[in-house]
């Protein structure tokens, strides 16, 4: 492929799609540095600040998902999908892509369509293990699907299915190597052990309920707490950072970093989270939202608990279990090791190197018939 490539991603509305897209879009770019690379996102979605963060042009649709109650937002929905089916129109017209990749959400929707009706090849990448509407609406006009789960074949053309794994952040693979440089990034204290608790990239209500609850515990058990709360909690949550050994993130932006620090980890069981965790391969407690499609955060969970992997409660067992599982996970070395030792069998640490992969076979076939 020696012409410039032009492509084209699209992916938002939380970390879990925004991430893949970049990890992608890395890969393209570190084989072929003279790639145009545009992605398109929803307007007003977190993906309009970290995909310029990550050094890439974005442009944003007006559009959004459809709530499971009757709004304002629901009523404007037709109008949106129009106006984005008509501005992804002009985006493709102008930018005339060789591959456009959706990694989900809802901005991908209306591109890929608009890709598909122009006869121009496109990949989704689905991360969980149940998919959101936005790709079992696309799948018909898909090239290729790179999926992370076994018996997608239920959702998606059969044929056109290639197990990958999810894409990481490469910076994920090394994170032992970093310890000290964490433990300086985070002022920690060596001698203590650290727990990170992740609810996702807005946030987890219940888990940050949760914590909030549990601080006297974790000074008891003389542990320091990296607390990423989410954007829609940290007003609620910030002041605690003022106590001792408690440090309260909106966000963080250095998750290689805070993945190093951490001896024990609780996290939500979104797709991209799992799949970061596999490599990380720290002790982990899950905590599956329980308010996502088909319930496939457990599922996500469960494929890697079934594994000896992973701990997993669910929100209704917190009260009752929280405190005896975070302590077998803090104090028996025995239980650390083997967790760690089981969930890194389940890492696909290639996930983001395959996908350009068939990105790749599906230009020199393009190239081929041209």
């Amino acid at each position: 492929m020696s012409k410039e490539l032009k492509v084209i991603l699209s992916g938002g509305g939380t970390g879990g799609h925004i991430y893949p897209a970049i990890a992608i879009a890395n890969e393209i770019r570190d084989r072929y540095p003279d790639t145009s690379i545009l992605f398109v996102g929803a307007k007003d979605r977190m993906e309009m600040q970290k995909v310029p963060q990550a050094g890439y042009e974005i442009v944003g649709l007006w559009i959004s998902g459809i709530q499971r109650k009757l709004t304002l937002s629901n009523l404007l929905f037709p109008i949106k999908l129009l106006s984005s089916l008509w501005k992804s129109r002009k985006i493709i017209k102008k930018y005339n892509p060789d591959v456009v990749i959706g990694t989900g959400g809802f901005a991908s929707g209306p591109l890929l369509k608009m890709a598909n009706s122009r006869k121009i090849p496109t990949v989704l990448q689905e991360q969980n293990s149940f998919p959101g509407i936005t790709n079992k609406w696309l799948s018909k006009g898909a090239s290729k699907i790179c999926v992370a789960y076994d018996n997608m074949e239920k959702f998606f053309p059969k044929d056109k299915i290639i197990k990958t794994g999810n894409p990481v952040r490469q910076d994920l693979l090394n994170t032992k190597d970093k310890r000290d440089q964490a433990i300086a990034k985070y002022t920690l204290d060596p001698e203590k052990k650290t727990i990170l608790v992740i609810g996702g990239s807005l946030g987890a209500r219940r888990i940050n309920q949760l914590i909030e609850k549990e601080l006297d515990f974790f000074v008891g058990k003389e542990v320091q707490l990296l607390w990423q709360c989410g954007k829609l909690y940290y007003s609620d949550y910030k002041q605690y950072t003022d106590q001792k050994d408690v440090q309260v993130h909106e966000f963080l932006d250095t998750m290689d970093l805070a993945y190093a620090a951490a001896d024990v980890i609780i996290s939500r069981a979104g797709a991209s989270s799992v799949s970061e965790l596999c490599i990380v391969a720290k002790p982990t407690l899950f905590i599956p939202s329980p308010n996502v499609a088909e319930d496939h955060q457990t599922k996500n969970a469960k494929a890697i608990v079934d594994k000896n992997g992973a701990v997993m409660l669910k929100e209704g067992e917190l009260d009752n279990k929280f405190e005896h599982t975070i302590s077998e996970l803090l104090d028996s070395e025995n239980v650390q090791a083997k967790l760690s030792e089981e969930i890194k069998k389940l890492a696909l640490p290639n996930a983001t190197s395959d996908i350009v992969d068939e990105i790749e076979k599906l230009m020199q076939n393009k190239a081929v018939r041209n």
